[in-house]
């Protein structure tokens, strides 16, 4: 099995979610081999709850990672699960369009680009 893959399944065995019960992994690899991995971790204040996808990419940005070339999401879900649409703003302003890689427990994977999910972000260059 791919290591990344790996790591995103082993991440989400560490997820906090005890009002949804929705479990989510994600391992961002970085340019230089390095894996960081994230879960979700829920809140009974909905708002401050922080998805897999964010945990892992603030983890790489805070140990000094830019380039980044995957990111596995795992998820127990019959279809993979992609990431929601704030982890999408992120994922694209931190990592540019990376390969992104879905996976469930039955072993179902999906490979897509970030643009595929993504097709038209809002970053910097509307802001100049």
């Amino acid at each position: 099995m791919d290591r990344l893959v790996e790591a995103a399944l082993q991440a989400r065995l560490r997820a906090r979610a005890p009002f949804s019960g929705f479990l989510v992994g994600a391992a961002l690899e970085e340019a230089g081999g390095r894996i960081f991995t994230g879960c979700n971790v829920e809140s009974a204040s909905y708002g401050l709850t922080i998805c897999a996808e964010r945990v892992a990419a603030f983890r790489a940005v805070a140990d000094g990672a830019r380039q980044f070339t995957r990111l596995a999401v795992a998820a127990d879900t019959d279809t993979p699960t992609p990431p929601c649409g704030a982890c999408r703003q992120v994922l694209w302003e931190l990592c540019g369009d990376l390969e992104i890689l879905l996976v469930n427990l039955k072993g179902g994977v999906e490979s897509m680009r970030l643009s595929a999910l993504f097709p038209r972000p809002f970053d910097a260059k509307f802001l100049d």
